[in-house]
């Protein structure tokens, strides 16, 4: 999940292996990823995002400066 619904764009993907969702990055336009919608419950979705793309937090872990960076510059 983003730490912003708005650092990321969704944009349907009809190329190549079907029905797919292309992940950018809403900054820079920077391909992110994909999500399928052939993952498992409860979701139905399969996510194949770039491992260099992800930052991982601890659901109530202290954010790291690059997110309160984020935040501060986007007023969040």
């Amino acid at each position: 999940m983003p730490i912003d619904a708005a650092a990321v764009v969704l944009r349907e993907d009809n190329t190549l292996y079907g029905k797919r969702v292309e992940v950018l990055d809403s900054s820079s336009g920077s391909h992110l990823g994909h999500v399928f919608p052939d993952g498992p419950e409860p979701t139905g979705l399969r996510y194949c995002i770039n491992s260099n793309t992800l930052l991982f937090v601890l659901q109530d872990g202290e954010l790291p400066e690059i997110v309160l960076e984020y935040q501060r510059e986007h007023g969040k």
